[in-house]
C-alpha cells in the first residue's frame, strides 16, 4: 500500500465521475486568474458539504479540450451511504453549469488514487472533412485532401516507440517521456476523421503533436521513414503542429476492476 495515497485519518474517499465541455474552461487544473473545472467543481462542493473541499483529478487537460470520462478524488470526514450520494449528484448537477455533467459519486478503497490509479487513458481526436455550422467547439474542420492510408499506416508507427519526447511540450515537470502506447489508429465516420489512441500515460500536448504530425504523413510532406527518424531524434520542433484543443476528447479512463470496494461493511 503506497502511503502518499492515504486520506487523512478519520475520513473517507469518494471519487466524482464526470464529464465535460472544454469550450469556456482554461483546462481542469487550477490556475490564477483562470475559469477551470477543478475549481467550479471545488466550489460546488464545499458549498453542498459545508466543508473544505479539495479534489485532485485523474489528469490535466489544456484549455479547450474536452472530456467525456474524467474522474477526481475527495476526502470527507462523514460516511456517505448509496443514498446520499445519490443526493450529492442530484445537487450538484443543479449546482453546476451546463457544461459539467457528474455521472456518478462512490466511495473507493483508501489508497485509490484518481491519477496515480489509473492504467490507462484513451483519447479520440475529431477532424471534420467537410464544412459544419455546427460541431464548430467539438472538431476541428480539416477540408484540404489527406492520403488517409499513409496516415494509418503512421498511425501504426507510434505503437513501436515508447519515449515522446518529439511531441512533448518543452520545460514540463516529468521524470520521464516514456508511454507505453496500447491503441493507435483512425477511424472513419460519415465526415469524420477520427484518432484513437490509448496508452498507460501521456504527456503535455502530446496527442496534438502527435495528430499534427500524422497530418503531415496525410498531406505526403513527411513520409513514413521520416515519421522515424523524427520520433528517434526526439526533437519537437521536427514534428507537426499541434492541431487545434477544441476537437480534443478524453474518452475514457480505466481503473483496476476492484477500485470501487470501499472496504466499509
Amino acid at each position: 500500500m503506497n502511503l502518499l495515497f492515504l486520506q487523512p485519518m478519520n475520513s473517507f474517499r469518494y471519487f466524482l465521475h464526470f464529464a465535460y465541455n472544454g469550450a469556456g474552461f482554461h483546462g481542469w487544473q487550477i490556475q490564477p486568474n483562470a475559469h477551470t473545472v477543478q475549481e467550479e467543481l471545488q466550489n460546488a462542493l464545499s458549498v453542498l458539504t459545508g466543508a473544505k473541499i479539495l479534489l485532485t483529478g485523474a489528469g490535466r487537460t489544456d484549455t479547450g479540450v474536452h472530456a467525456r470520462d474524467f474522474y477526481a478524488h475527495f476526502d470527507f470526514n462523514l460516511f456517505l451511504n448509496d443514498a446520499e450520494l445519490y443526493q450529492l449528484v442530484y445537487k450538484l448537477n443543479r449546482f453546476l453549469p451546463p457544461a459539467i455533467w457528474i455521472k456518478d459519486a462512490f466511495m473507493v478503497n483508501s489508497d485509490v488514487h484518481a491519477r496515480f490509479s489509473a492504467i490507462s487513458r484513451t483519447y479520440h481526436y475529431y477532424l471534420s472533412r467537410t464544412k459544419n455550422p455546427f460541431d464548430g467547439n467539438q472538431t476541428w474542420i480539416y477540408t484540404s485532401p489527406l492520403n488517409t492510408e499513409l496516415m494509418e499506416r503512421a498511425a501504426e508507427v507510434i505503437m513501436l516507440y515508447s519515449d515522446f519526447t518529439c511531441f512533448s511540450k518543452s520545460g514540463t515537470q516529468t521524470s520521464t517521456n516514456d508511454c507505453i502506447i496500447y491503441e493507435s489508429f483512425f477511424i472513419q465516420k460519415n465526415n469524420l476523421l477520427i484518432y484513437h489512441v490509448k496508452a498507460n500515460r501521456f504527456l503535455r500536448n502530446m496527442v496534438r503533436a502527435i495528430v499534427g504530425t500524422l497530418i503531415e504523413v496525410g498531406k505526403e510532406n513527411v513520409s513514413i521513414e521520416r515519421l522515424h527518424e523524427i520520433i528517434r531524434k526526439g526533437t519537437r520542433s521536427e514534428a507537426g503542429m499541434s492541431v487545434p484543443a477544441h476537437g480534443l476528447f478524453l474518452e475514457d479512463i480505466e481503473y483496476p476492476s476492484d477500485y470501487r470496494d470501499s472496504g466499509v461493511k
